[in-house]
């Protein structure tokens, strides 16, 4: 006879950034019982790793025990969600157990979709490919560019969704200032491949970013994206054509993202092409079962991804959920953004946007999106202290 399943009054599937600042936010509003199914043994400021890919930080400054964020007074469940039954309000885990609760909130992140890109596991595998955006080759970056002398050099920006894919600019700029500083940029063939027309699809910000993209003399391949990679080459679909970049020396490719599979088989996805939860984007509900709420970047919230987001995020789920049992008015997410994108080794703009696109600055001086040494001070600096001490303890 099976066990039965153990109950929880709000269930949390992910411990990222997402999963444990609700968790720690609603603990502190009164929820009386709140457990989070999490397997990853280590918990990562995942922000630090495009920093690891500048040569700015290393794997282990970014890196804690997870058993060392999780909130006080919650429960943290060592395992991997395979399946969750909605209507149920159930879910069951890689080592057989199952999970019933009241309220179930779904944040385990995207993951990688390396179908989509053939060739892409093989380039990892052989060395000549890496990524920021992966744990297990984010430290090979930095050793495999700064030492480059001359070459061809491939970087992309990931397609929506993706966990902040504007920041798969941060390396770039931020190896093409040392080159230069090296003396050695004229030297390395710099390429940049784009989902869409431009960086970011913001006027202002853009022109900021078109700027140094030209001082470093980029090349820029808009509205293209990797469809292959084999043998020292890659292979672009671009509006005009496949066009093919070879001998290249190394290629920064970030791999493109879905949200798990379980969660279409749940029902728990919409129509979205990567499988995103359905929910309102507003509420953060899902659309079809009221008990069930979404944040993060498996949730189709209608805007850019990214842990800026996920304050914002949380600030307002955690009251939703609670408002919804005592049926009060729900509030609303904006869809606000921050995307913190280098242009130096040491400056650094900041873009925050609604989900319409419209700026929505902390502050409204000094303008943020112009490049300062401050703003890197404080991004590189400041709020991995804030994200340790607060964010994940729900004081922000």
């Amino acid at each position: 006879m099976a066990d039965a399943p153990q109950h929880h009054d709000v269930l949390i599937v992910g411990g990222g950034n997402a999963g444990t600042s609700l968790a720690a936010r609603l603990l502190r509003d009164g929820a009386p019982d709140v457990a989070v199914v999490e397997s990853r043994p280590v918990h990562r400021y995942r922000p630090l790793l495009s920093y690891v890919g500048g040569g700015e930080a290393t794997m282990s400054s970014l890196s804690r025990p997870a058993d060392s964020v999780v909130p006080d007074g919650g429960t943290t469940l060592r395992d991997e969600v395979v399946a969750v039954d909605p209507a149920a309000m159930s879910v069951e885990t890689r080592s057989g157990r199952r999970f019933t609760c009241r309220t179930l909130v779904v944040c385990p992140g995207l993951d990688e979709d390396w179908d989509a890109t053939p060739g892409l596991r093989e380039a990892y595998d052989a060395g000549w490919a890496a990524s920021t955006f992966d744990d297990d080759t984010a430290a090979r970056v930095w050793p495999a560019l700064r030492g480059l002398r001359s070459g061809r050099v491939v970087f992309t920006v990931p397609p929506e969704p993706a966990p902040c894919g504007a920041t798969a600019l941060k390396p770039l700029f931020m190896v093409c200032d040392h080159w230069r500083r090296a003396g050695v940029l004229d030297d390395v063939d710099v390429h940049l491949v784009l989902p869409g027309a431009s960086p970011l699809g913001l006027d202002g910000p853009d022109a900021r970013l078109e700027e140094a993209l030209a001082s470093y003399d980029v090349r820029v391949h808009r509205e293209a994206a990797v469809s292959r990679l084999a043998g020292r080459s890659v292979t672009l679909a671009t509006p005009t054509g496949e066009e093919v970049v070879e001998d290249v020396a190394f290629a920064h490719v970030v791999p493109h993202y879905r949200a798990p599979r379980w969660v279409a088989d749940a029902g728990l996805a919409g129509e979205h092409p990567a499988g995103l939860v359905d929910v309102d984007p507003l509420t953060m509900r899902h659309r079809r079962f009221p008990d069930v709420w979404s944040l993060g970047d498996v949730a189709d919230l209608r805007t850019r991804p990214s842990g800026g987001a996920l304050r914002k995020q949380v600030a307002i789920l955690a009251p939703n959920i609670l408002a919804a049992r005592l049926d009060r008015p729900l509030g609303h997410y904006d869809g606000y953004t921050v995307m913190p994108i280098t242009t130096a080794r040491h400056r650094l703009m900041l873009v925050e946007v609604d989900r319409d696109g419209r700026s929505q600055p902390t502050v409204p001086w000094p303008d943020l999106t112009r490049p300062r040494a401050v703003t890197w001070w404080v991004d590189r600096h400041v709020l991995p202290q804030v994200y340790w001490r607060r964010i994940l303890r729900g004081r922000v």
